[in-house]
């Protein structure tokens, strides 16, 4: 007792005259230590063989997910060296196992849906952005089959028409937008490229009743729902956060002016005048004859709008920037146009653009190092053993697929951080190793929306593969090179400092795009004449 005395008086005596916000936080900083302590000796001591290697962190529940949030490619290459292709990181408190490569591709994304789950994952996050009974939302079955509604609605004919409608909206923005009043001046890519792919997208897609309200309150709109796309919200999705009421209220209101749009086209009997997206819905029916409700047809529209916006305008930030830095490619571009289509430069046609090569490649050579979707988890729900290793996911996991780390991997793509449209050139390695993927992948299968290519052998998967590859696939491509290649035609772009650097890449949604603002110089092309040629400015 005389000892303890000793030891415990001058402690109670500091401690009794100590403030209480003093000994509460020694005692947090001790558990917190305690905390570390016992989490590093459970990773160092107890490891499972059965299981992979997991990827070491101090904090528990936090994990890696600082490390991933800030550049998961880099992430993702900096585990590769150390364990491998297979292993696991803590995700907000989630085992996240990933499994980079193309072995890793074809186990995750064309997984069975026995073993492999989409839907809890990604519906607390989208079911309030874009609607109930949509998309992640509804039994895959389900989802197949809207899948399929949509696939059908992007027809030739109306890509065809797009291309059109896209090219006006590109010219119209180039011609009114405040950026590009003078003949020389400077704008910010990542804003301008957003407006112009909204623009387009709401046009072609959506309909001319949608896209004359962005000229008003709806951008406004669009914004709010896509906060809701914040990564805070996997795990709070209806914690009433001041962007989560936001989004709320803005779902609504767009709900609401879908389903003003869609009553309105049914009070005029049918009497279609464009092939857009909202029109295709309207008439479609469920396997079980159930026309699709204009409810799920307002969602519907809404997924279209937010998951197309995203994806596109990223990646024509990255194509301007990327012209900007290689202003010889643009000229290429340029060139290839007045070769192809003749020095009056007619207007772009959807026959017109397969015609283009190197425009494809572009946007090809971007998608491969800048694709907007950096990764892809799915739920594990029964166990899932990984060939050739000792590993079992157990269903307490989910999984990661990276296919953007397999892009940029130099055994398939050499140089893999150079930006080379060339590299696709026709007979090239690219070319010829990515077409004998797919022929690899040629025994086609029908998850329910037509037969399409498993697609997972190919190192170039920038839309996904399996039963959930994005079906709007041809459409992105049309866009794209719709809008560059407009573009090409009234601007030349540069780097203000002439140099060959790109900003970087903001990971801070669930979607990449480049930082902004992404200011670059530009100069506006003289009117082609038919006999000389482009006109000096």
């Amino acid at each position: 007792m005389g000892i303890l005395a000793t030891i415990t008086g001058p402690l109670a005596e500091r401690l009794d005259g100590a403030p209480v916000l003093l000994v509460t936080g020694a005692g947090f900083a001790i558990f917190f230590t305690l905390l570390i302590v016992c989490n590093v000796l459970k990773q160092l001591l107890f490891k499972n063989p059965n299981e992979p290697p997991v990827v070491f962190h101090l904090v528990p529940f936090i994990g890696s997910t600082v490390l991933y949030g800030m550049d998961p490619i880099k992430f993702f290459f900096e585990c590769q060296k150390k364990y491998g292709d297979v292993f696991t990181f803590i995700l907000l408190g989630k085992k996240t196992t990933v499994y980079l490569g193309t072995k890793g591709n074809e186990f995750i994304l064309n997984g069975k849906l026995r073993d492999v789950n989409a839907e809890e994952v990604y519906s607390p996050l989208t079911t309030p952005v874009f609607g109930k009974g949509v998309v992640y939302d509804c039994p895959n079955s389900k989802l197949m089959e809207q899948k399929k509604f949509v696939k059908f609605g992007l027809s030739a004919e109306a890509l065809r028409s797009y291309v059109t409608l896209i090219s006006a909206e590109v010219n119209e923005h180039l011609d009114r937008s405040h950026a590009f009043t003078a003949d020389k001046g400077t704008f910010d890519v990542v804003h301008t490229m957003a407006e112009i792919t909204i623009y387009t997208a709401s046009r072609s897609l959506q309909g001319k009743e949608v896209r004359s309200k962005f000229d008003s309150s709806f951008a406004d709109l669009y914004h709010d729902l896509d906060m809701g796309f914040s990564p805070v919200n996997f795990m709070l999705p209806w914690f009433p956060l001041p962007h989560n009421r936001r989004r709320d209220a803005a779902h609504k209101k767009m709900v609401e002016t879908y389903m003003e749009i869609i009553k309105a086209r049914r009070a005029s009997n049918g009497k279609r005048d464009s092939e857009d997206m909202i029109w295709n819905l309207m008439q479609c029916k469920y396997k079980d004859g159930t026309p699709v409700p204009d409810d799920e047809v307002a969602h519907m529209m809404i997924a279209l709008l937010m998951a197309g916006q995203h994806s596109s305008s990223s990646t024509s930030s990255w194509i301007v920037l990327r012209l900007a830095a290689n202003p010889h490619i643009m000229e290429e571009l340029y060139d290839e146009q007045v070769r192809v289509m003749g020095a009056d430069l007619p207007p772009l046609t959807y026959e017109g653009l397969q015609k283009l090569p190197l425009l494809s490649q572009v946007v090809k050579e971007t998608l491969r190092m800048h694709a907007p979707i950096h990764t892809i988890l799915r739920k594990v729900k029964s166990p899932m053993s990984v060939e050739g290793t000792p590993y079992v996911i157990p269903t307490s996991h989910n999984l990661l697929a990276a296919p953007t780390v397999t892009s940029l991997t130099p055994t398939y793509f050499p140089e893999p951080e150079a930006w080379d449209p060339h590299r696709w050139d026709a007979g090239s390695k690219a070319a010829n190793m990515t077409a004998t993927a797919e022929e690899a992948d040629e025994d086609k299968i029908d998850y329910g929306y037509g037969l399409v290519s498993k697609g997972t052998s190919s190192p170039y998967l920038p839309f996904g593969a399996g039963r959930h590859r994005c079906i709007g696939e041809q459409f992105a491509y049309i866009q794209l090179g719709t809008i560059i290649g407009n573009v090409v035609r009234r601007l030349r772009v540069r780097n203000i400092d002439g140099s060959k650097q790109v900003v970087g890449t903001d990971y801070s949604s669930l979607f990449s795009r480049p930082m902004a603002p992404a200011m670059i110089a530009y100069e506006k092309r003289g009117k082609p004449d038919p006999t000389k040629g482009e006109k000096a400015l």
